[in-house]
């Protein structure tokens, strides 16, 4: 009898600890369904109202182009993005709806801004980054990082980036446009494809493209300088 007591008790104490668990992991899980739940609502809204813009940007003069753009928007909808995989991971299926939908926003504001420059007569650069997330590309990160020190470098500069495995046909449409491989990390600078990681300073001297940037914004500082210094002696 006091050993049938002594599984008895230990049966309920197991049960309760395993019954905690569970409640346990059933809070933090649905703690995490209402986290991207909430985060995919604020992003569904965002997208709308990004979508009104673009209709709205359509009609836009030239006048207003380096400023009435998507690009703020796909700023904040890019950090949200990063919040979702951070907390659910890369693999939830809400995080690739919303990966989706950011990704088909980026391709509308690319094709937005080539349609206004283009009958405005300018000559913008664009940078279609494509990366990884599979494991196979231990450079993407580091060319994420050099890209955002090249959009500090030259704020108007217009970067949008894919996930190169992502199952959408209009990413899969991006890639075959430009002939794309397999190696990452990748670049499209106006229309060119660029493979592998390079730092900034190399990345600026080997593309022609943001050469011609570096050179014009070297110009456009001495220019400065040389305006302050005869400002000066006067």
């Amino acid at each position: 009898m006091p050993d049938s007591r002594k599984y008895i008790f230990a049966f309920l104490i197991t049960a309760v600890i395993f019954g905690t668990a569970i409640f346990v992991s059933n809070y933090f899980s649905q703690k995490r369904i209402n986290a991207i739940q909430s985060i995919e609502d604020r992003i569904s809204l965002d997208i709308l109202a990004s979508e009104t813009q673009y209709a709205l940007l359509q009609e836009t003069s030239c006048k207003n182009t380096a400023t009435s753009t998507l690009s703020k928007d796909l700023g904040d909808l890019s950090q949200k993005l990063s919040i979702a995989e951070e907390q659910n991971g890369a693999d939830d299926p809400s995080v690739l709806n919303l990966k989706k939908q950011y990704s088909l926003l980026e391709i509308k504001d690319y094709l937005l801004m080539k349609s206004i420059t283009a009958k405005c007569g300018n000559r913008p650069t664009f940078i279609l980054y494509f990366y990884s997330n599979e494991g196979d590309c231990p450079d993407c990160q580091k060319m994420g990082y050099v890209l955002t020190a090249l959009h500090d470098t030259f704020p108007d500069l217009r970067i949008y980036s894919f996930d190169f495995n992502l199952d959408l046909e209009a990413v899969h449409t991006l890639r075959s446009i430009y002939g794309l491989s397999a190696t990452l990390p990748a670049l499209v600078v106006n229309s060119d494809p660029y493979y592998g990681f390079q730092p900034l300073d190399e990345l600026i001297k080997d593309v022609p493209a943001l050469a011609r940037l570096k050179a014009a914004l070297d110009r456009a500082r001495a220019a400065t300088s040389t305006a302050t210094t005869t400002s000066k002696k006067k």
